[in-house]
This record gives C-alpha cells, sequence and structure tokens, in this order.
C-alpha cells in the first residue's frame, strides 16, 4: 500500500523523542512537511541534524498561551500527532495534586490545545485533515502504580470521541491508537527487568512486545487516506493484550 504526504505539513507533538520522533522522520520520508513540537533539550536538537527538511518548534505544551503563540505562526497544518505524554508511577494511596496536574496537562490538556489550533485553522481554510492521538493500552486496563496514566489516557480515549463527533462533519478525522509497551528507549530501560517483562508478555496473545516501527505504521494509516471512513476509533496495537 503506497501512502504519500506530499505537500501535507503535518504537526507532531512530542517529537524530540521515542514515538513522535520516529513518526516524524517516518512522515517527512514520506514526503510531509513536518513541523515537529517539543520541550528544547539535546535529543530534540539532534532531530533536525537527523532530517534538516524538519521545521522544529520549542515549547513548553503545558503552557496554554505560549502554545498558542508558538504553533499559530506555522499554520497552515493539515494533520496531526498528539504524541506527547508523560508518565507517574504511583500507586493510588500515594497520588498527589501535582502528579495529577502534571500529567493532565501534557497528556490530556495540551492534545486539546494543539487540536483546536489545528482543527480551527482547517474549518477556516475548509479544508480536510486527520488527527491521530496516542493514547494506552492503560485506557482500557488496569494496572498497579498506573492511576493518574490509566486515567489520563482514559480521557484521551473520549476526548477523541468527542472530537470525531464534533469535527466530522468539518470532514477532519480523529482517532487514537493504543500500544501496548513500546520498545522505545525509555520503553527498553524500563522493561528491562526480565521478570517483569516476562509477566506482561505473558498476558500478549503475541508474546511480545511493540516495536516503534509497528505504531508509526498504524500511526501513518490513520493519518492518511487509506483510512478515509474510519473515524473516532481507539485501535489497539497491543499484540492481543485488550482481547483477553
Amino acid at each position: 500500500m503506497n501512502i504519500s504526504f506530499e505537500g501535507k505539513r503535518i504537526l507532531v507533538t512530542g517529537a524530540g523523542s521515542g514515538i513522535g520522533r520516529a513518526v516524524a522522520l517516518r512522515l517527512s520520508k514520506f514526503g510531509a512537511n513536518v513541523i515537529a513540537v517539543s520541550l528544547p533539550d539535546k535529543s530534540f536538537d539532534t532531530l533536525s541534524e537527523e532530517d534538516p527538511k524538519i521545521e522544529i518548534v520549542k515549547v513548553d505544551l503545558t503552557d496554554w498561551n505560549a502554545t498558542k503563540d508558538a504553533l499559530q505562526s506555522v499554520t497552515p497544518v493539515d494533520h496531526l500527532v498528539n504524541s506527547a505524554g508523560m508518565f507517574r508511577g504511583h500507586a493510588f494511596l500515594d497520588v498527589t495534586a501535582e502528579d495529577v496536574d502534571e500529567s493532565f496537562n501534557i497528556n490530556f490538556k495540551a492534545a486539546i490545545n494543539v487540536s483546536q489550533i489545528v482543527a480551527k485553522d482547517l474549518i477556516a481554510r475548509g479544508k480536510p485533515g486527520s488527527i491521530v492521538n496516542i493514547s494506552s493500552q492503560a485506557s482500557q486496563a488496569a494496572f498497579h502504580d498506573h492511576t493518574v496514566y490509566c486515567c489520563s489516557k482514559g480521557a484521551v480515549d473520549q476526548l477523541t470521541r468527542v472530537m470525531s463527533l464534533e469535527l466530522g462533519p468539518h470532514n477532519i478525522r480523529v482517532n487514537a491508537i493504543n500500544p501496548t509497551v513500546v520498545m522505545t528507549e525509555l520503553g527498553r530501560q524500563a522493561w528491562s527487568d526480565p521478570k517483569k517483562a516476562a509477566n506482561m508478555k505473558s498476558k500478549i496473545p503475541l508474546g511480545r512486545f511493540a516495536e516503534v516501527e509497528e505504531v508509526v505504521d498504524a500511526i501513518t494509516y490513520l493519518l492518511s487516506d487509506r483510512s478515509s471512513m474510519i473515524n473516532g476509533v481507539t485501535l489497539p496495537v497491543d499484540g492481543g493484550f485488550l482481547a483477553t
């Protein structure tokens, strides 16, 4: 299946590392003009070295007004990938107000803000578009020490459904993907304990974790015209975890 984004401007948040970075590089390879957004750090600086065609925007997405100022200047945008996110692992009885605020600010609130910017631009221009939100299997399954993360990703799933309902009449599709553990650099570190990894893999029918490119494949498909009748779905990329 050939997919091309020639002539399309695609904004990717959380593009400094992990899934967001891999998505930005893939979309650029497929001809898109990519606007990569992340916090200013050394890993983000290397992205433009790896692919000089990618436009870099450094901003703290938890700052609502600074984000608006930074991103309104890069429109028009045709598609959006909301990949920025964070994880704080605490047992329910140990969750703090700061845990809730920090997690929801980046995992949920930032997605609303960035999506509004992109959607309003598309509607004003009368153009179709596609938005993909990065959720998690943790939005639909409970995990120890994942209270705030599970709740924030559950909010992302419901946000995706509401956005698809309200933006669909403007020919703007909104979907989410819900990966299992993904073998990003951080993922490999977090699941390096063989016993811990074996326990999780035993719950995945395919018996393994997801590779980054497998997640990127799903995002690319949902962004593209090949998925033109898919709207409002939360797509597991989990090897069957949620089916068990």
